[in-house]
């Protein structure tokens, strides 16, 4: 048939085998390869067809390289509608996982079976797309409209179980041959004289659809976009399935495919599929470089931070051993890890049998000789470097040789940090973002003489625990919280300029932020910034530089913990209201600075917020910090909640123009100083070239 799609008649049963490692992705010559084989089976002896696949999946899905480029024949549609329209019925066997096209073209056969450990889905809307190959008709035609909208809009697979209850699979093969289980399976369909059951015959009755569901849906699908629009274009599609015959169906989910296709906001999260994968690579470290193995982890610190890294490790079955200076401080850190668990449990997610088997598997001491044969340390204690360096004599004293040190910090000097041992080349930083059993981010912080094995290690540990990894140089703040000083800072100077927190809070959070700055500072703890910035002494000599916040916090008003910060909360929900003491306030000492307050429109707050960012990254990159733009929007996406829909900061500014960026940030750094609108070098550099942050990570691969 092709080079890999082959076809053997066995028995009476024609079988079609396709062999494309390492997820058989459904690329031209396979899609041609199966056209070929149910041409060649429709004129044979073969009374059923069985479509199975080598290797260790079914067809995963679409190849993704190919989006974009002009199609190649024969296209997907084609293919579908040969295997619907065969003679003689035909049967999918799904092993591993069938997603997206893969499941789409399991649909298209007659019948579907699936090992018991099989899992089907349609993930697109995670890529911003929705099925474009038949997977909005079929589906609901199958299992229903309400089961379908929940299925495709969360994009999540699921098991051969679930998928046999909502009929999506006919049959459950019990061992592990499968084309010997489906092979006997095709066999039964004969012997019971089986119908050629397409979907496409399938009606839905549309009294069976409750008046106003798909308006409702597509209103609570909007609360939770946050600047996504394919959800929005997947109700469209299932409401065609029920409004419209099959064939019409189809031609509107082709046609709301392609404008996901061209949507910028598909565009932004391919970007962050890709950036995803990239971030993994260190540049400079050959492929397969040497790890050291992790068989027990030891966390220095049972707080709210160290608790939820202990989890992370107890999720993957890696014994953990928590330190904490006292009886009563390691009795609260194991109290909020169960807590935490607990929780898990009451949402269905996890059983009380799992729950307590890792919760076996974290130990608690209080005395560093048990931490001895550790072979990964994560110190996560308060952000005080002389504290944190004190904790790595103590380290370099007790673990054993090729242990690996990390430091937890979030602003710190590792490299000060690794000179308080006498093995520096043992010691990085692995930041982890709070609450660390549920952020994926982790920035993995390359030290001056980290070594190559320590660094390797904690990129692939990170993986393991679930982690989305970035690499970063030593920085104050590393990549992200250095970023984010300036999106703070001018959160903050709008208020002056004559906007209420609500205003600029609004405008982000319209934009996709999960929350606006003020808001996140009133959750985080305004005394945490307070505190943050009184040991600093780079900052400049301003009076409005972060004016409210201090005011705020020397009133008492350090965010919802203590019910008031730029906002006013419920002490039962935490629900914030706006707070005329506040907006009054900021009036009064706007006046008392001489800040002339004015109106200030949505696209200055989000530029004043967001240009920081793009400028501070463009330096991030000049120094060397990060190794490519795609890291810093894999950081941002992953560990601040931006809009996966825009991208990033850097891909936003790619989409805005570099010039557009470079010539707005010239105009504030007119009306407000150079002392915070100095535009980086490298940023003006690709503005004036025509360039992108694109163009220059593609010139640093290549160079």
């Amino acid at each position: 048939m092709s080079e890999v799609v082959s076809y053997q008649l066995k028995d009476n049963i024609g079988v079609i085998s396709v062999n494309n490692p390492p997820v058989n992705a459904l690329a031209q010559a396979v899609r041609e390869g199966i056209l070929n084989a149910i041409n060649t089976a429709n004129e044979d002896a073969s009374e059923a067809i069985l479509l199975v696949c080598e290797g260790r999946t079914f067809v995963a899905g679409a190849d993704i390289t190919e989006f974009g480029k002009p199609p190649k024949d024969p296209g997907f549609p084609l293919v579908l509608d040969a295997i619907e329209n065969a003679s003689k019925p035909v049967i999918a066997a799904i092993h591993g996982t069938a997603l997206g096209g893969g499941f789409e073209l399991a649909l298209a056969c007659h019948y579907r079976c699936a090992l018991p450990t099989a899992k089907v889905g349609l993930p697109e809307v995670k890529l911003g797309l929705l099925p474009g190959a038949g997977g909005t008709q079929r589906v609901p035609r199958l299992t229903g409209v309400k089961a379908a909208l929940d299925m495709i809009t969360s994009g999540n697979p699921i098991s051969a179980s679930k998928a046999l209850k909502m009929t999506l699979v006919d049959k459950i093969i019990e061992g592990d041959n499968l084309e010997l289980g489906g092979i006997q399976y095709a066999k039964e369909l004969i012997g019971s004289s089986a119908p050629l059951k397409r979907i496409s015959d399938i009606k839905i009755d549309p009294a069976t659809v409750e008046p106003g569901f798909f308006d409702n849906a597509r209103k609570h699908l909007a609360r939770r976009a946050r600047g996504q629009i394919a959800q929005d274009r997947i109700v469209s599609c299932i409401e065609a399935a029920v409004e419209l015959p099959m064939g019409e169906g189809l031609e509107r989910e082709r046609e709301l495919f392609r404008e996901l296709v061209a949507s910028p906001e598909s565009a932004a999260m391919r970007h962050i599929f890709f950036s995803e994968r990239q971030a993994a690579k260190i540049q400079d470290l050959p492929k397969g470089a040497p790890v050291r193995d992790i068989k027990k982890v030891a966390i220095i610190g049972g707080g709210t931070m160290g608790g939820g890294i202990a989890m992370c490790f107890a999720n993957v079955g890696i014994p953990v051993v928590m330190l904490e200076i006292n009886d009563d401080a390691l009795q609260r850190g194991m109290g909020i890890i169960r807590k935490n668990y607990n929780i898990t449990v009451q949402k269905g997610k996890l059983s009380e049998d799992k729950m307590e088997g890792r919760i076996d598997t974290i130990a608690g001491t209080t005395d560093y000789l048990d931490i001895a044969d550790a072979d990964l340390v994560i110190e996560a204690v308060f952000e005080n470097l002389e504290l944190k360096k004190e904790v790595f004599g103590k380290l370099d004293a007790v673990c054993k040789p090729g242990a690996i040190l990390a430091t937890n910090t979030s602003y710190q000097d590792v490299d000060a940090i690794a000179e308080a041992t006498q093995r520096p080349q043992d010691v990085l930083g692995m930041h982890f973002f709070s609450p660390a059993n549920v952020m994926r981010l982790l920035e993995v912080v390359r030290g001056e003489k980290t070594a190559d094995d320590v660094l390797s290690t904690a990129m692939k540990i990170g993986k393991k625990i679930g982690k989305v990894c970035a690499l970063s140089r030593v920085c104050y703040g590393f990549i992200g919280n250095r970023m984010l000083g300036g999106y703070g800072r001018e959160a903050q100077m709008l208020l002056l300029d004559g906007c209420t927190p609500e205003q600029v809070d609004s405008v982000l959070e319209g934009f996709g932020m999960a929350m606006g700055p003020l808001a996140m500072g009133d959750l985080a703890g305004l005394d945490v910034g307070y505190k943050a910035r009184e040991g600093r002494t780079d900052l400049p000599d301003d009076p409005r530089l972060y004016r409210m916040g201090t005011l705020l916090v020397e009133m008492g008003r350090h965010g919802q913990k203590t019910g008031s910060g730029f906002y006013k909360y419920d002490p039962e929900t935490r629900r914030r209201e706006s707070d005329s003491e506040v907006e009054t306030l900021i009036k009064e000492e706007a006046a008392t600075l001489g800040v002339e307050q004015r109106k200030i429109t949505d696209d200055e707050i989000l530029a004043r917020c967001f240009y920081p960012l793009i400028n501070e990254g463009a330096l991030i990159l000049e120094e060397g910090i990060a190794q490519r733009a795609s890291d810093i929007d894999v950081v941002y996406v992953f560990g601040y909640a931006f809009p996966v829909a825009k991208g990033g900061p850097m891909h936003y500014a790619d989409q805005v123009g570099l010039e557009n960026v470079y010539n707005k940030i010239l105009e504030f750094r007119e009306r407000y100083g150079e002392q915070y609108w100095k535009p980086a070098p490298l940023l003006q550099r690709l503005a004036e070239e025509g360039k992108t942050f694109a163009d220059w990570d593609k010139e640093k691969e290549v160079g």
